[in-house]
């Protein structure tokens, strides 16, 4: 009598695009996701388009210093003669590709060394997850204050670089945790029998369950960088030339903005920071709703539970 086959269906092609899609469906739905959808996409048509919108070179000193707010300067001018609403809108790309770079190199990094740790096992683990522990008790912003002190005006690459090795921990550790309940499940239990190798079901079987997480890794780890490089720029860490949200507030404390009648110099570029923070908080938040049931809010849970 024959031994029966195990028969296994093949991983779907689409299961990638299926799990995005459903995510976008979610976000429509959550408000706090279409919030700050929003707000993130109002900056990047700022960041894209800053010629097209801000009226003056931000750099060139060829106004009145200390002007208000008028019809051509529509947040005054600077003490060197700048206009502060070009300023503005030149600031906005050094402020979102710092979170996109940024945020971009932490999630991979949680990615790499949160679910290879939980997947492989063993020695693997221990190493990575002793690491992982590591940089988490480390306290990073006065760690980033040294190395940006010590690579004083070094430029957008390193503090990219610092901000992106530095702020990978939390999420590596939740990227961990979830990678480690899911082992023995049965979809990964097939990826075996079939013979794959482990990097194709890292990829394509384990990622595509977690793309909220890692959705919500990216925005804490692009929020945590867009409120420290605006913090290490302000005390004069940053390279002082760039053109950024950061460095605008570093000149008008210099030149004491708020008392020498210039506020908007000040205010405005801690306005944006401070919006485009929420716009990363509210999609995280969301997310976070999104990938955990349990966050969702009771009322939305008693409708869905209601039967049909």
């Amino acid at each position: 009598m024959a031994t029966p086959s195990l028969a296994v269906e093949p991983a779907s092609p689409f299961r990638v695009s299926g799990v995005v899609g459903n995510l976008l469906r979610a976000t429509s739905r959550n408000r706090k996701a279409m919030a700050g959808t929003v707000l993130l996409l109002l900056f990047l048509v700022l960041a894209v388009f800053p010629g097209q919108i801000a009226p003056d070179d931000p750099s060139a000193e060829i106004f009145m210093p200390g002007l208000g707010p008028s019809a051509h300067h529509l947040l005054g001018t600077t003490a060197y003669g700048q206009d502060i609403f070009s300023q503005l809108i030149w600031g906005t790309r050094l402020s979102i590709i710092i979170a996109f770079a940024a945020g971009g190199l932490a999630t991979a990094l949680a990615v790499l060394i949160g679910v290879s740790a939980a997947y492989l096992g063993g020695i693997a683990d221990g190493i990575l997850s002793l690491i992982t522990d590591v940089i988490l008790v480390i306290p990073i912003f006065p760690l980033v204050i040294v190395i940006a002190a010590y690579r004083k005006n070094a430029g957008l690459f390193t503090l990219i670089v610092v901000l992106g090795a530095l702020g990978w921990s939390y999420g590596a550790r939740q990227l961990r945790s979830q990678t480690l309940s899911m082992r023995t499940r049965d979809f990964l239990e097939s990826a075996r029998v079939r013979g794959e190798r482990k990097l194709y079901v890292i990829l394509f079987e384990i990622m595509p369950t977690m793309t909220s997480l890692i959705v919500a890794s990216f925005l804490g780890a692009a929020l945590y960088a867009v409120l420290t490089a605006a913090g290490l720029q302000f005390i004069g860490l940053g390279d002082p030339n760039s053109q950024s949200w950061g460095t605008m507030l570093y000149w008008a404390e210099n030149n004491e903005a708020l008392g020498a009648g210039m506020p908007l110099w000040a205010i405005a570029p801690g306005v944006c920071v401070a919006l485009l923070g929420a716009a990363f908080a509210l999609l995280n938040y969301a997310f976070d709703e999104i990938s955990n049931p349990a966050l969702r809010p009771s009322r939305r849970r008693r409708r869905e539970e209601l039967p049909e």
